[in-house]
């Protein structure tokens, strides 16, 4: 009798202790299912293949897993749940045990407990750990999940064919590309992780724009270019070269709308000596292209003829400006400076809320910089300054917009060179004209 009493104790003691375990273990299967959905959602496809040309295996395995990500996912899933069903199970005929017999505390119990355990051990804890290191623990986890998803093959068939089956009554709508500024987004988003720095951001982002800028947007306003005429004598010509340093200058006839040919130095000089040849023989033919033109357009055009200039024209044919090779490529990875480059100070604070700035630069980056809209057209400043008075700007020129006063303070007889903008502060009309009175008292 004795004896039976002892046997039933100890067997009721060892069934304790193997429910206990089997909890732990279906716990530990809970987290480590959830850590694998997080890792193979969290890669680094690009690191992996580097790994894998490294010869690492594993690398190569998670790779081959990820391929087939539907049949990845299902295993995940089914092992997942039927650990944490398997878990709650046992652990309510525990806690019922534990409770003499009262089922509905038992049963309270254990849903509380186990929901808690799941969802700290189970799933917040393994998951946070396999997105900090997630390449690292796909390639502990992939034999595993390789093996279990041989053994839960005949359900996962089961499976696969219902998300067909659904998949036909559901149709979802075409996925639609990635659009530019969701694209600008991730790269933010990427780059305040810390994963690219400030450099490599700002490049991912000039090439995301690269392909909605046109040549109107970059190109070198034909104020401002250097041209000869067809007739110019060769001093003339080499002294354009020796004062503006210019590899290349646009050749006209009669005036700069009609470019004829352009003259590269190499060709100008032979054996270090100017040629004996005459500009229309060493001249070559522009190209010429629309101002709406797309500058990724624009850049095989120019790799097509082997030219590294283009003459932008508007809709009447006239000569709006020039754009370079250079000019595409700094749109790409910012400015490229040579020894011959003059550095100009496009925005050069003189007071605290005081600034002269250059009109050639960009006005939708001005804009930006000083915190103001506009709805005009104009690329550069100056064009939205000429557009604002409603004339060709002189020196003493001046007026507000927002928050902004703009006087100018340098002009040439086709357009404006700088102005002074001040922020917050309207200058009234007394002195506006002892302004003006003291530049001509200077002139």
């Amino acid at each position: 009798m004795l004896f039976c009493v002892t046997s039933e104790l100890y067997f009721k003691e060892f069934y304790f202790i193997m429910e206990i375990a089997i909890i732990v273990v279906c716990l530990l299967m809970s987290a480590y299912f959830s850590a694998t959905e997080t890792a193979f959602l969290s890669i680094n496809k690009t690191r992996l293949k580097t790994m894998v040309e490294n010869g690492n295996k594993r690398a190569a395995l998670v790779l081959k897993l990820e391929e087939k990500y539907d049949r990845l996912i299902s295993t995940i899933l089914i092992g997942n749940n039927v650990v944490n069903i398997l878990l709650s199970s046992i652990a309510t005929i525990l806690c019922i045990k534990i409770m003499r017999g009262d089922q509905e505390m038992g049963s309270l119990i254990s849903t509380v407990a186990c929901t808690v355990a799941v969802l700290i051990f189970g799933e917040i804890t393994p998951k946070n750990l396999a997105k900090q290191f997630p390449d690292a623990f796909a390639m502990f986890s992939a034999p595993i999940i390789r093996f279990l998803g041989w053994i839960l093959m005949p359900v996962n068939v089961i499976f696969m064919g219902w998300r067909k089956l659904i998949s036909l009554i559901i149709r979802p709508k075409e996925e639609e590309k990635m659009s530019q500024e969701e694209l600008l987004m991730f790269v933010e988003e990427v780059q305040q992780e810390g994963s690219i720095d400030d450099d490599e951001g700002d490049l991912l982002r000039n090439a995301i724009e690269f392909t909605d800028r046109k040549a109107e947007d970059i190109l070198t306003h034909r104020v401002e270019i250097e041209a000869v005429p067809v007739d110019a004598t060769k001093e003339e010509v080499l002294k354009v070269f020796a004062d503006t340093r210019f590899s290349r200058l646009l050749v006209y006839e009669d005036t700069i709308d009609e470019v004829v040919g352009i003259i590269n130095h190499k060709n100008f000089y032979e054996g270090g000596c100017m040629t004996e040849k005459s500009i229309k023989e060493i001249m070559t033919p522009p190209l010429f292209i629309h101002k709406s033109e797309k500058i990724i357009d624009l850049l095989k055009l120019l790799q097509k003829n082997k030219s590294h200039i283009a003459v932008v024209v508007d809709e009447y044919g006239g000569t709006l400006g020039i754009v370079t090779m250079e000019d595409i490529l700094e749109e790409l990875v910012g400015d490229i400076w040579d020894e011959h480059d003059e550095v100009v100070d496009e925005y050069k604070q003189i007071a605290e809320d005081a600034f002269i700035v250059d009109c050639a630069v960009n006005f939708e980056d001005f804009c930006q910089k000083f915190d103001i809209s506009s709805d005009s057209d104009s690329i550069s400043l100056g064009g939205w300054i000429t557009e604002q008075l409603d004339k060709i700007p002189v020196k003493g020129d001046q007026f507000d917009f927002e928050h902004l006063n703009f006087r100018v303070t340098k002009a040439e007889p086709q357009h404006v060179v700088s102005v002074k903008v001040t922020v917050g502060e309207k200058v009234d009309e007394d002195d506006d004209r002892k302004e003006k009175d003291k530049d001509k008292d200077k002139e």
